[in-house]
This record gives structure tokens, sequence and C-alpha cells, in this order.
């Protein structure tokens, strides 16, 4: 006898899409909306950004292939991406650059200066 009652099948006119969450009283997702910003946080920032340069091989790649089956807007749509991630290079480059140029500086700034107090300790003692 079999019984078609199964109390663990997922009904087929209940609505499956919202089982995951609550809603809150006027009908929306309770953390929906980010247009304040103040409670929108990243989790990982700036994951993206550290294999940049995969990224633009990646897409020069899809771009390439896109427009080798014909597609001119898909190939034009990864190039822009590539772009943007080339962008990102030279923005993480000049930084790279910026901060080695202001420790070299620092470095050669306290050299001076251990230099200077060096020769005002020698003239003193003298």
């Amino acid at each position: 006898m079999n019984n078609f009652k199964n109390s663990n099948r997922r009904s087929r006119f209940k609505p499956n899409g919202d089982r995951a969450f609550r809603r809150n009283g006027n009908g929306h997702k309770p953390n929906g909306d980010f247009s304040n910003g103040s409670s929108f946080k990243r989790r990982h920032p700036g994951k993206n950004n550290q294999n940049a340069a995969k990224l633009v091989e990646k897409y020069n790649d899809l771009a390439r292939e896109a427009l080798s089956n014909g597609d001119k807007i898909l190939s034009e749509n990864y190039l822009q991406h590539s772009e943007h991630f080339s962008r990102i290079l030279i923005y993480q480059e000049n930084l790279r650059n910026h901060n080695e140029k202001t420790l070299d500086y620092n470095t050669s700034d306290q050299i001076k200066v251990e230099t200077e107090n060096k020769e005002a300790e020698k003239t003193t003692t003298k």
C-alpha cells in the first residue's frame, strides 16, 4: 500500500523561492536597502584586485574568443572589463612606487639626521 501523503515532500503549490528569508512588516527583505551605505560593508574588500593581471589576461582571451565567434558586442564588453582591471594594475603600481619613494626619502632623511648627530657629537667632544 502506497501512502502518497509524504510530509517530507515539498508541496507543489507553495512558492519555494521565499523559503529562506523572513519578511519584515512592509513585505521587503530585511537588509535589502543599501542606499544609505551605513550598514553595508564588503566582507573581502579588494579581493578582486589581488589577481588583476590574471583577470586582464582572462578577459582579453574571452574577448578574442567572442570576436572569433562573431559576437562583437560581447567582445567589446570583455575588453571593457580588461581595461578596468588594467587601470587597477596601473593604480597599484603607482601606489607601490609612491610608497617606495616615501620610504627611500624617509630613510635618506634618517641617515642625514644620524650623520649630523654624529658630527655634532664629535665637535662637542673635542
